[in-house]
């Protein structure tokens, strides 16, 4: 199994119901390392560009919306497969079809505040990485 690095973001509906340390423990008892970690207030630009890919989707005015209502934790996970394992451990989008004990199962209030997101692909993990952070930012 490959050592990998992926994107994880602990949602503003999340962090305004101070999760953050609950759900990054559960990221870390699935395998998975937080070598860079920071707390943002996304602005509504930066949302607009994070997102960017769905901006012909009906969703898109909300998601940016709901992003820059609220601090943001952005992370940087690795650990052996670790996109699989973290979008494994977060749980179907809709939280009523997410297995039990996923993060979206236990945390999410609906599809749209699901609490998290994490990179889908090696190639998105990187594209989001290199979005908000720097390589000397990244220790692990």
């Amino acid at each position: 199994m490959a050592i990998e690095r992926t994107f994880s973001m602990i949602k503003p509906d999340a962090t305004r119901r101070n999760l953050t340390g609950a759900i990054t423990k559960m990221l870390e008892d699935a395998g998975l390392q937080v070598i860079a970690s920071r707390r943002v207030w996304m602005s509504r630009r930066e949302a607009e560009g994070f997102y960017a890919v769905h901006k012909d989707r009906p969703f898109f005015g909300e998601l940016v919306e709901s992003m820059s209502a609220g601090p943001t934790v952005i992370q940087v996970l690795q650990g052996e497969n670790a996109i699989a394992k973290n979008r494994e451990i977060m749980g179907a989008t809709n939280p009523t079809q997410a297995a039990e004990g996923t993060i979206r199962k236990t945390h999410a209030l609906s599809i749209g505040e699901n609490s998290v997101h994490g990179s889908d692909a090696p190639e998105t993990a990187a594209v989001e990485i290199a979005y908000w952070f720097s390589e000397t930012e990244i220790v692990g």
